[in-house]
Parts: C-alpha cells; structure tokens; sequence
C-alpha cells in the first residue's frame, strides 16, 4: 500500500491496521517514498549473515593484516603496553597501588 502524507495522517488508522494485518505501508512526499509503516521484523540473537554482508561491501573480507602471532601475543599481554595504550591513570583505581 502507499500512501501520500496527507493521507497517512488522515487515515492513520487503516495504515496501522494494514501494518497489523502484515502488509508495508509506504510513505510519500512529492512522490518519493520517505517512510515505511509495517510489521516489527522478528530478530532473535546476532544476525551473522548481514555481519558478512557487511564486511564484503566494506571490504573486510580481503583483510591480509599482519598475523596475531605469539610475539604479537606476548607484547600485547605485557602490562608495560597495557600502560602505554592507557595511560598510567587508567591504574589508579586498581587495588594495591599506592602512586596517589
């Protein structure tokens, strides 16, 4: 169904009652759809498929970055880099330290 502004807010209530019936109301301006009225899509958990839809469009999917290694691994579970990325104030509502 599709309808004009004007008309959806003249009779918003059959637009609603299509929508609960299942069917998509489209809305227009100057004959351009701008709103679209329907049924709540159902979700249940993460939706991996649009995640890899995702990534290919953006590109994601060609990713070569360097491998995560365990030099890689080591360094990042080093707290000296934990203190770099951070800052030393990140530490100071840990317990046990006493540099206040």
């Amino acid at each position: 169904m599709e309808m004009s502004v004007r008309e959806a807010r003249a009779q918003f209530a059959s637009a609603l009652a299509a929508a609960e019936r299942g069917e998509r109301v489209t809305i227009t301006k100057n004959g351009k759809a701008v709103a679209e009225l329907g049924p709540p899509t159902k979700r249940s958990g993460f939706d991996w498929e649009r995640a890899e839809r995702w990534r290919k469009e953006h590109g994601y999917d060609r990713y070569s970055g360097p491998p995560l290694d365990e030099k890689w691994l080591e360094e990042f579970n080093d707290p000296a880099w934990t203190r770099e990325i951070f800052g030393a104030e990140y530490f100071d509502d840990e317990p046990g330290n006493t540099s206040s």
